[in-house]
Protein backbone atom coordinates (compact mmCIF):
# COMPACT_ATOMS: atom_id res chain seq x y z
CA UNK A 1 0.00 0.00 0.00
CA UNK A 2 1.14 3.42 -0.88
CA UNK A 3 1.92 5.94 1.78
CA UNK A 4 -0.60 8.42 2.04
CA UNK A 5 1.09 11.87 1.29
CA UNK A 6 -0.47 14.15 3.99
CA UNK A 7 0.05 18.25 2.49
CA UNK A 8 0.30 20.31 0.03
CA UNK A 9 0.29 18.10 -3.55
CA UNK A 10 -1.47 17.94 -6.85
CA UNK A 11 -5.08 20.57 -6.36
CA UNK A 12 -4.03 21.55 -3.32
CA UNK A 13 -1.91 25.02 -2.99
CA UNK A 14 0.02 26.83 -0.83
CA UNK A 15 -0.98 29.94 -2.60
CA UNK A 16 -4.54 29.84 -2.29
CA UNK A 17 -7.21 27.50 -1.14
CA UNK A 18 -8.28 25.15 -4.30
CA UNK A 19 -12.09 25.84 -3.06
CA UNK A 20 -13.98 28.51 -1.54
CA UNK A 21 -17.22 27.68 -0.01
CA UNK A 22 -19.45 30.45 0.57
CA UNK A 23 -22.16 30.69 3.03
CA UNK A 24 -24.73 32.93 1.96
CA UNK A 25 -27.22 33.05 4.45
CA UNK A 26 -28.10 31.64 7.69
CA UNK A 27 -31.59 30.74 7.15
CA UNK A 28 -33.25 27.42 5.41
CA UNK A 29 -36.62 26.53 5.00
CA UNK A 30 -36.19 22.98 5.82
CA UNK A 31 -35.54 20.94 8.93
CA UNK A 32 -33.25 18.15 8.42
CA UNK A 33 -32.65 15.60 10.47
CA UNK A 34 -28.87 15.04 10.37
CA UNK A 35 -28.34 18.61 9.85
CA UNK A 36 -27.54 20.97 12.70
CA UNK A 37 -29.90 24.18 11.43
CA UNK A 38 -33.19 23.42 14.18
CA UNK A 39 -31.01 23.91 17.05
CA UNK A 40 -28.76 26.67 15.87
CA UNK A 41 -31.21 28.80 14.87
CA UNK A 42 -32.44 28.99 18.42
CA UNK A 43 -28.73 29.36 19.42
CA UNK A 44 -26.91 32.23 20.00
CA UNK A 45 -24.94 32.33 16.60
CA UNK A 46 -28.15 32.91 14.80
CA UNK A 47 -28.27 36.53 13.75
CA UNK A 48 -30.18 35.97 10.78
CA UNK A 49 -27.29 37.41 8.69
CA UNK A 50 -26.68 37.26 5.06
CA UNK A 51 -23.35 37.45 3.31
CA UNK A 52 -22.89 41.33 2.54
CA UNK A 53 -22.62 41.75 -0.90
CA UNK A 54 -19.90 43.97 -1.09
CA UNK A 55 -17.52 41.21 0.80
CA UNK A 56 -19.01 38.95 -2.45
CA UNK A 57 -17.18 41.12 -4.90
CA UNK A 58 -13.97 41.38 -2.63
CA UNK A 59 -14.15 37.66 -2.72
CA UNK A 60 -14.70 37.12 -6.37
CA UNK A 61 -12.31 39.65 -7.67
CA UNK A 62 -9.58 38.10 -5.32
CA UNK A 63 -10.53 34.96 -7.06
CA UNK A 64 -9.68 36.11 -10.13
CA UNK A 65 -6.32 37.95 -9.41
CA UNK A 66 -4.95 35.76 -6.32
CA UNK A 67 -6.47 32.82 -7.15
CA UNK A 68 -6.85 32.51 -10.75
CA UNK A 69 -5.49 28.66 -12.20
CA UNK A 70 -5.56 27.48 -8.42
CA UNK A 71 -8.80 27.94 -7.34
CA UNK A 72 -11.02 25.04 -9.06
CA UNK A 73 -14.06 26.44 -7.85
CA UNK A 74 -16.63 28.39 -5.67
CA UNK A 75 -19.22 26.81 -4.29
CA UNK A 76 -22.51 28.61 -2.89
CA UNK A 77 -23.72 26.07 0.25
CA UNK A 78 -22.99 25.81 3.91
CA UNK A 79 -25.30 26.02 6.54
CA UNK A 80 -28.34 28.01 4.79
CA UNK A 81 -30.28 27.47 1.62
CA UNK A 82 -28.19 29.67 -0.51
CA UNK A 83 -31.10 30.69 -2.95
CA UNK A 84 -33.13 32.31 -0.20
CA UNK A 85 -30.20 35.21 0.05
CA UNK A 86 -32.40 37.98 -1.31
CA UNK A 87 -29.73 38.76 -3.73
CA UNK A 88 -28.72 35.31 -5.10
CA UNK A 89 -29.24 36.01 -8.72
CA UNK A 90 -26.93 39.37 -8.55
CA UNK A 91 -24.24 37.64 -6.64
CA UNK A 92 -24.28 34.29 -9.19
CA UNK A 93 -24.17 36.98 -12.27
CA UNK A 94 -21.02 38.39 -10.78
CA UNK A 95 -19.73 35.21 -9.72
CA UNK A 96 -20.27 33.62 -13.53
CA UNK A 97 -18.78 37.00 -14.97
CA UNK A 98 -15.49 37.73 -13.28
CA UNK A 99 -14.33 34.77 -11.31
CA UNK A 100 -12.50 32.51 -13.99
CA UNK A 101 -13.53 29.43 -12.24
CA UNK A 102 -16.33 27.24 -11.82
CA UNK A 103 -19.86 28.11 -10.04
CA UNK A 104 -20.76 25.42 -8.00
CA UNK A 105 -24.60 25.70 -6.26
CA UNK A 106 -25.60 23.07 -4.00
CA UNK A 107 -28.89 23.43 -2.87
CA UNK A 108 -32.27 21.78 -1.53
CA UNK A 109 -34.17 22.60 -5.12
CA UNK A 110 -36.98 23.77 -3.49
CA UNK A 111 -36.89 27.13 -5.14
CA UNK A 112 -35.35 26.10 -8.17
CA UNK A 113 -38.16 26.83 -10.62
CA UNK A 114 -37.50 26.63 -13.95
CA UNK A 115 -37.52 30.28 -14.13
CA UNK A 116 -35.09 30.54 -11.45
CA UNK A 117 -32.94 27.52 -12.85
CA UNK A 118 -32.80 29.55 -16.26
CA UNK A 119 -31.34 32.94 -14.63
CA UNK A 120 -28.61 30.52 -12.95
CA UNK A 121 -27.75 28.83 -16.02
CA UNK A 122 -27.52 31.97 -18.41
CA UNK A 123 -25.49 34.03 -15.15
CA UNK A 124 -22.68 30.81 -15.76
CA UNK A 125 -23.59 27.76 -12.94
CA UNK A 126 -21.22 25.35 -14.44
CA UNK A 127 -22.82 22.93 -11.15
CA UNK A 128 -25.99 22.74 -9.71
CA UNK A 129 -25.71 20.13 -6.39
CA UNK A 130 -29.37 19.01 -5.14
CA UNK A 131 -29.89 17.46 -2.11
CA UNK A 132 -32.46 14.64 -1.60
CA UNK A 133 -31.52 12.13 0.50
CA UNK A 134 -35.11 9.72 -0.17
CA UNK A 135 -36.51 7.86 -3.09
CA UNK A 136 -39.77 7.60 -1.23
CA UNK A 137 -42.12 10.18 -0.60
CA UNK A 138 -42.52 9.29 3.26
CA UNK A 139 -38.57 8.40 3.76
CA UNK A 140 -38.75 12.08 2.62
CA UNK A 141 -40.89 13.31 4.56
CA UNK A 142 -39.13 11.95 7.50
CA UNK A 143 -35.32 13.14 6.44
CA UNK A 144 -36.44 16.23 4.97
CA UNK A 145 -38.79 18.07 7.83
CA UNK A 146 -41.01 20.63 5.48
CA UNK A 147 -39.83 19.38 2.06
CA UNK A 148 -42.14 18.28 -0.44
CA UNK A 149 -40.31 15.79 -2.99
CA UNK A 150 -42.92 15.74 -5.08
CA UNK A 151 -42.03 19.11 -5.83
CA UNK A 152 -38.36 19.23 -5.72
CA UNK A 153 -38.29 15.86 -7.80
CA UNK A 154 -40.33 17.56 -10.30
CA UNK A 155 -37.85 20.82 -10.02
CA UNK A 156 -34.55 18.58 -10.97
CA UNK A 157 -35.96 17.05 -13.45
CA UNK A 158 -37.24 20.32 -15.38
CA UNK A 159 -33.74 21.65 -14.58
CA UNK A 160 -32.21 18.49 -16.28
CA UNK A 161 -34.93 18.74 -19.79
CA UNK A 162 -33.83 22.68 -19.75
CA UNK A 163 -30.28 21.76 -19.78
CA UNK A 164 -30.84 19.52 -22.62
CA UNK A 165 -34.02 21.55 -24.61
CA UNK A 166 -31.48 24.27 -24.37
CA UNK A 167 -27.96 22.63 -24.61
CA UNK A 168 -26.53 24.16 -21.82
CA UNK A 169 -23.03 23.11 -21.02
CA UNK A 170 -23.82 22.96 -17.29
CA UNK A 171 -23.87 19.30 -14.90
CA UNK A 172 -26.47 18.12 -13.08
CA UNK A 173 -25.40 15.95 -9.47
CA UNK A 174 -28.22 15.30 -7.26
CA UNK A 175 -26.81 13.76 -3.71
CA UNK A 176 -27.81 11.73 -0.73
CA UNK A 177 -26.80 11.22 2.59
CA UNK A 178 -27.19 7.26 3.48
CA UNK A 179 -28.67 7.04 6.93
CA UNK A 180 -30.63 4.42 8.83
CA UNK A 181 -33.89 5.78 7.62
CA UNK A 182 -33.16 5.73 3.62
CA UNK A 183 -30.47 2.66 3.56
CA UNK A 184 -32.53 0.69 2.19
CA UNK A 185 -33.36 3.33 -1.00
CA UNK A 186 -30.07 3.61 -1.36
CA UNK A 187 -30.01 2.04 -4.91
CA UNK A 188 -33.34 2.58 -6.06
CA UNK A 189 -32.39 6.48 -5.38
CA UNK A 190 -29.19 6.19 -7.46
CA UNK A 191 -30.67 3.84 -10.39
CA UNK A 192 -33.69 6.53 -10.70
CA UNK A 193 -31.99 9.52 -10.93
CA UNK A 194 -28.91 7.81 -13.36
CA UNK A 195 -32.13 6.80 -15.87
CA UNK A 196 -33.41 10.27 -15.32
CA UNK A 197 -30.33 11.89 -16.83
CA UNK A 198 -28.21 13.39 -13.57
CA UNK A 199 -24.55 13.16 -14.92
CA UNK A 200 -23.70 12.20 -11.02
CA UNK A 201 -25.11 10.39 -8.26
CA UNK A 202 -23.31 11.40 -4.93
CA UNK A 203 -24.03 8.71 -2.05
CA UNK A 204 -22.35 10.55 0.94
CA UNK A 205 -21.62 8.86 4.38
CA UNK A 206 -23.78 10.21 7.69
CA UNK A 207 -21.30 12.90 9.56
CA UNK A 208 -21.88 14.31 12.80
CA UNK A 209 -21.68 18.04 10.81
CA UNK A 210 -17.96 18.33 13.25
CA UNK A 211 -19.69 16.97 16.38
CA UNK A 212 -22.33 19.21 16.57
CA UNK A 213 -25.06 16.16 15.73
CA UNK A 214 -24.01 14.26 19.42
CA UNK A 215 -25.56 10.63 18.88
CA UNK A 216 -24.34 10.40 15.41
CA UNK A 217 -20.95 11.69 17.11
CA UNK A 218 -21.37 8.81 19.91
CA UNK A 219 -21.68 6.26 17.21
CA UNK A 220 -18.54 7.47 15.23
CA UNK A 221 -16.26 7.47 17.95
CA UNK A 222 -17.07 4.00 18.83
CA UNK A 223 -16.36 3.38 15.36
CA UNK A 224 -13.00 4.68 15.31
CA UNK A 225 -11.83 3.51 18.69
CA UNK A 226 -8.65 1.35 16.97
CA UNK A 227 -8.00 3.17 14.16
CA UNK A 228 -4.85 5.60 13.51
CA UNK A 229 -6.51 9.19 13.11
CA UNK A 230 -5.28 10.90 10.22
CA UNK A 231 -5.31 14.28 9.52
CA UNK A 232 -8.41 16.32 7.99
CA UNK A 233 -8.50 17.41 4.37
CA UNK A 234 -9.71 20.50 5.06
CA UNK A 235 -6.96 22.77 5.97
CA UNK A 236 -5.43 22.33 3.16
CA UNK A 237 -8.18 22.22 0.66
CA UNK A 238 -10.32 25.25 1.00
CA UNK A 239 -11.91 28.35 3.14
CA UNK A 240 -15.00 29.21 3.97
CA UNK A 241 -16.70 32.66 3.90
CA UNK A 242 -19.70 33.06 6.38
CA UNK A 243 -22.79 35.12 6.12
CA UNK A 244 -21.53 37.70 9.16
CA UNK A 245 -18.37 37.82 6.75
CA UNK A 246 -16.01 36.23 8.69
CA UNK A 247 -13.58 33.48 7.08
CA UNK A 248 -13.40 29.84 8.71
CA UNK A 249 -11.55 26.75 7.92
CA UNK A 250 -14.35 24.63 8.11
CA UNK A 251 -18.08 24.12 6.49
CA UNK A 252 -19.58 22.03 9.86
CA UNK A 253 -18.67 24.85 11.67
CA UNK A 254 -22.40 25.53 12.54
CA UNK A 255 -21.47 28.49 15.52
CA UNK A 256 -18.29 29.96 14.70
CA UNK A 257 -15.66 27.72 16.24
CA UNK A 258 -13.52 27.65 13.03
CA UNK A 259 -13.78 31.44 12.01
CA UNK A 260 -10.57 33.47 12.89
CA UNK A 261 -10.49 36.66 10.74
CA UNK A 262 -12.86 39.03 9.31
CA UNK A 263 -12.55 39.29 5.79
CA UNK A 264 -13.13 43.17 5.14
CA UNK A 265 -9.49 43.22 7.53
CA UNK A 266 -7.96 40.53 5.38
CA UNK A 267 -7.28 38.78 1.49
CA UNK A 268 -7.84 35.24 1.25
CA UNK A 269 -4.18 34.67 0.19
CA UNK A 270 -3.54 36.29 3.36
CA UNK A 271 -5.76 34.34 5.80
CA UNK A 272 -4.50 31.23 4.00
CA UNK A 273 -0.96 31.49 4.51
CA UNK A 274 -1.36 32.99 7.67
CA UNK A 275 0.85 31.72 11.19
CA UNK A 276 -2.51 30.55 12.26
CA UNK A 277 -3.55 28.36 9.30
CA UNK A 278 0.19 27.06 9.49
CA UNK A 279 -0.35 25.73 13.07
CA UNK A 280 -3.77 24.67 12.36
CA UNK A 281 -2.31 21.66 9.77
CA UNK A 282 0.68 21.44 12.30
CA UNK A 283 -1.56 20.32 14.31
CA UNK A 284 -3.44 17.88 12.34
CA UNK A 285 -0.15 16.62 11.29
CA UNK A 286 1.42 16.15 14.33
CA UNK A 287 -2.25 14.56 15.99
CA UNK A 288 -2.40 16.94 18.81
CA UNK A 289 -5.08 19.45 18.78
CA UNK A 290 -4.46 20.92 22.29
CA UNK A 291 -4.94 24.45 20.97
CA UNK A 292 -7.71 23.05 18.50
CA UNK A 293 -10.21 21.66 20.21
CA UNK A 294 -13.19 22.12 17.71
CA UNK A 295 -11.07 20.02 15.46
CA UNK A 296 -9.81 17.49 18.16
CA UNK A 297 -13.32 16.63 19.17
CA UNK A 298 -14.45 16.09 15.40
CA UNK A 299 -14.75 12.31 13.83
CA UNK A 300 -15.56 13.56 9.87
CA UNK A 301 -11.85 13.87 9.39
CA UNK A 302 -12.55 9.82 8.73
CA UNK A 303 -14.64 10.74 5.68
CA UNK A 304 -12.29 13.13 3.74
CA UNK A 305 -10.11 11.82 1.33
CA UNK A 306 -6.67 13.09 0.72
CA UNK A 307 -5.27 12.76 -3.47
CA UNK A 308 -3.64 9.59 -3.13
CA UNK A 309 -6.54 7.77 -1.10
CA UNK A 310 -8.22 5.48 -2.83
CA UNK A 311 -12.31 6.55 -3.45
CA UNK A 312 -13.43 10.01 -5.27
CA UNK A 313 -14.01 12.84 -3.29
CA UNK A 314 -15.77 16.28 -4.09
CA UNK A 315 -12.94 18.24 -6.34
CA UNK A 316 -12.44 14.64 -8.37
CA UNK A 317 -15.84 15.12 -9.26
CA UNK A 318 -15.56 18.81 -10.19
CA UNK A 319 -12.76 17.84 -12.26
CA UNK A 320 -14.74 15.06 -14.36
CA UNK A 321 -17.71 16.82 -14.53
CA UNK A 322 -16.80 20.17 -16.02
CA UNK A 323 -12.41 20.29 -16.80
CA UNK A 324 -10.90 23.11 -16.55
CA UNK A 325 -9.99 23.63 -20.68
CA UNK A 326 -13.67 23.41 -20.59
CA UNK A 327 -14.49 27.13 -19.09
Amino acid sequence: MNKINYGFQKHLSSEFPSQIIVDLTQFCDLACIHCPHSTFKKSGAFSGAHLDISLHKKLIDEVASDGRDVCQYIRYTANGEPLLHPRFNEIIEYAGKYANTKINVTTNGSLLTEKKAKTLLDAGVNIFDISLDAYYNETYKKIRIKGDLKKNRQNVIGLINLIKKEKYKAKLVVSYVEQPLNINETDLFKNFWEEAGADFVVIRKLHSAAGAKTIIKERMDLALTDIDRKPCLYPWERLVLTPEGDLGFCPAAWTGESHFVKFKDTTIKEAWQSDFMKDLRKAHLDNNYSCHGFCGNCPDWVNTKWPDEHGVNYSDMMAELVPSDLL
